[in-house]
C-alpha cells in the first residue's frame, strides 16, 4: 500500500509523491527558547521523529529543518530581566533542548537554523515584498504584510475572507498596521527591545515570526518543500508568494 498522508489543503488523504523522487524535504518547527521545552512541546517532536524515522524505513532520504525561535516578544522581554544578552540567554534552553532529545532518543536532524542567524535573509525576502507591493511600511517604520494585495491568503486553512474586517486600523503590539488582519513582517525598535535589533532599509528593528520560518526554510530546502509540520495555529498564514 502506498504511503498517504492527510492533505490540508484538499482535506483528504492522498499518496505521498515528494517532489523529488525518492527524497523528503521536510520542515517542522522548533521551540521557542524563553524556557525549557515541555511535554507538550515534545509531544509534537516525538511524532515528527517517528516521521522522519518512518519515511527513512520506506526508502526515502529525508532533508530535515528544525528552526530555534531566538529572538521574539518573549526571548527579548525574557533575557532583559535576566540582565543577559540575547544570544547568552537563548543558549542556556537551546543546550537543555538537545539534552532533552537525547534523553528521549530524538534523531539529530540536518539543520537547526537559529532565528538571529538568518536576519539578513529575512530582510530580503520582506524587501520582495515590498518591491511586489504585497508589504508596507507604517509610520513608525514596521513593515506589515497585506492580506488584501494577496487574494491567496488564507487559501490552505479554507479561511472565509469575507469575515474579515477590512479598513480597521488598529494598535496591536503597539504597532500601526492598516487592516485588523495584516501581520507584522518586521517590527520597529522600541525601548523595550533593549539592544535587540538589525538595521534594514526601512528602520531599524527586528523580524516578525512569520517571516523567520518563511526565509529558513527557503535557505536550507529551496522554494518548495514536501512535509511541513507545526501546529494547527499555522495554517492560516502558510501561503506561497
Amino acid at each position: 500500500m502506498a504511503l498517504q498522508f492527510y492533505n490540508t489543503m484538499s482535506r483528504s488523504l492522498e499518496a505521498f509523491e515528494p517532489l523529488e523522487a525518492g527524497r523528503v524535504r521536510m520542515y517542522t518547527c522548533g521551540p521557542t527558547v524563553y524556557n525549557r521545552a515541555h511535554i507538550g512541546n515534545f509531544r509534537a517532536y516525538v511524532f515528527e521523529d517517528l516521521l522522519r524515522r518512518h519515511l527513512k524505513a520506506s526508502g526515502f532520504a529525508v532533508t530535515q529543518v528544525m528552526n530555534l525561535t531566538d529572538v521574539d516578544d518573549k526571548t527579548i522581554a525574557s533575557s532583559i530581566a535576566q540582565g543577559l544578552p540575547l544570544k547568552d540567554f537563548t543558549k542556556q534552553y537551546i543546550d537543555s533542548f538537545f539534552k532533552d532529545t537525547v534523553t528521549l532518543n530524538i534523531e539529530r536532524v540536518e539543520h537547526y537554523p537559529a532565528a538571529t542567524d538568518f536576519v539578513p535573509e529575512m530582510i530580503a525576502m520582506i524587501q520582495t515584498l515590498l518591491d511586489k507591493g504585497i508589504a508596507y511600511r507604517s509610520e513608525d517604520g514596521s513593515v506589515y504584510f497585506s492580506i488584501e494585495k494577496f487574494p491567496e491568503y488564507g487559501r490552505l486553512a479554507h479561511l472565509d475572507r469575507t469575515g474579515l474586517r477590512p479598513g480597521a486600523r488598529v494598535a496591536q503590539d503597539e504597532f500601526e498596521k492598516e487592516d485588523a488582519a495584516d501581520f507584522a513582517l518586521w517590527k520597529a525598535w522600541s525601548e523595550r527591545d533593549g539592544d535587540v535589533g538589525w538595521d534594514a532599509p526601512w528602520g531599524r528593528g527586528r523580524p516578525g515570526w512569520h517571516i523567520e520560518c518563511s526565509a529558513m526554510s527557503m535557505k536550507f530546502l529551496g522554494s518548495s518543500f514536501d512535509i511541513h509540520c507545526g501546529g494547527v495555529d499555522n495554517i492560516f498564514s502558510a501561503s506561497r508568494v
